[in-house]
């Protein structure tokens, strides 16, 4: 370590442990070499010795360091090591954590103490959210504005989308988490009522056996990673002056684009079966709008290849008891119906989309 990074080190001792800390030398420990026949680590540590008062300790800094093991990103490790200062002293026999904290743009080390919860302070943005020009559509229909907003919804998207990234992994990381995170689709089987009188255990478990036959499928396209918002849906945009803002990107920067796609398209989906049992009128129009918009503007039919389980993901979002539980029975079992129809289907044809009610 060069002077400036131990004087950052010594500050952030002080900082955590007491200003009485006398740093008296730092070298780095835990090579691969070392690891006898284990050949791959996380990441690298500093054996720290200091002196307080009067006393000689020794203490490790850790640093976990990205891979294609769900760390690429740094909120990813901090994940980690969050847990680890929470979970280690409740073990007998686990060393002590001493200390938590990150490190700045500048180099600097910064002590988070005793954490509990965290939080995020964002800007107040201006507007109502879109669900309810939804719902006004569902009452007293459309107007040409509401047709322009789908298609501007549909014009962002394609730009947004333009930006593409070369990382196979991370494709493949969203993937995996797509179906097997808690707050995606093995999460949402789980959150319903087993067994359920509009989908059984069965067909969840028919469900879940061809959602791996789409994980393996999309191991081919990969080259499809691009910037996503990851939860583009009626609730998470709001309408000011003709103009929108987006909320709430949660999920990550980089993804499959029709994860954004099913997100809202599926939204006029349930609103349209809330007035027939298959698409018309006003939110047929609206969906496609928005659906041939994209199209024209990215050319990407390629995404008609891939969509199914996201739809499948956002279908279990829609029709799920404990989120939506004023859904009349003949929406949730055509919802139903069309995650079957979906899932089931090599390529989605949105062109004919009444068919999958069927």
């Amino acid at each position: 370590m060069n002077r400036t990074e131990l004087g950052n080190l010594e500050q952030y001792l002080h900082k955590s442990l007491g200003s009485d800390i006398e740093l008296i030398r730092v070298t780095e420990i835990g090579s691969l070499k070392d690891q006898g026949i284990k050949d791959f680590g996380y990441g690298k540590a500093l054996e720290i010795l200091y002196r307080q008062k009067g006393e000689t300790k020794h203490a490790v800094l850790s640093i976990m360091r990205g891979d294609r093991y769900g760390h690429q990103f740094y909120w990813d490790r901090a994940a980690i090591l969050m847990f680890e200062y929470e979970a280690g002293p409740k073990m007998h026999k686990h060393v002590k954590p001493l200390g938590l904290g990150y490190i700045n743009l500048d180099g600097h080390l910064i002590p988070v103490k005793e954490p509990k919860e965290f939080f995020i302070l964002n800007e107040k943005a201006d507007g109502e959210p879109y669900f309810l020009d939804l719902e006004r559509i569902k009452h007293g229909g459309l107007c040409p504005e509401d047709i322009k907003q789908a298609a501007d919804f549909a014009r962002w998207l394609a730009s947004l989308h333009r930006t593409k990234l070369d990382a196979p992994d991370l494709y493949l990381r969203r993937i995996r988490e797509l179906i097997g995170r808690s707050e995606c689709i093995w999460g949402l089987v789980d959150s319903y009522p087993h067994p359920y009188q509009y989908y059984g255990p069965i067909h969840f478990q028919e469900l879940e056996k061809k959602l791996i036959d789409w994980r393996w499928k999309l191991q081919q396209y990969t080259h499809r990673l691009s910037s996503i918002h990851g939860d583009f849906h009626p609730w998470n945009v709001l309408l000011y002056n003709g103009d929108f803002t987006v909320l709430d990107r949660s999920r990550g920067e980089w993804g499959e684009p029709a994860d954004d796609i099913a997100a809202m398209s599926c939204n006029y989906i349930l609103y349209g079966l809330y007035q027939n049992s298959s698409l018309s009128g006003d939110f047929e129009r609206l969906y496609f709008e928005f659906w041939e918009k994209y199209l024209e503007q990215t050319k990407d039919y390629e995404i008609l290849e891939v969509i199914a389980p996201f739809y499948a993901f956002r279908i279990l979002v829609v029709v799920n008891p404990e989120w939506y539980p004023n859904h009349p029975p003949k929406v949730r079992k055509t919802l139903f119906r069309f995650l079957d129809n979906v899932i089931s289907s090599d390529k989605y044809d949105y062109q004919n989309i009444n068919m999958y009610f069927r």
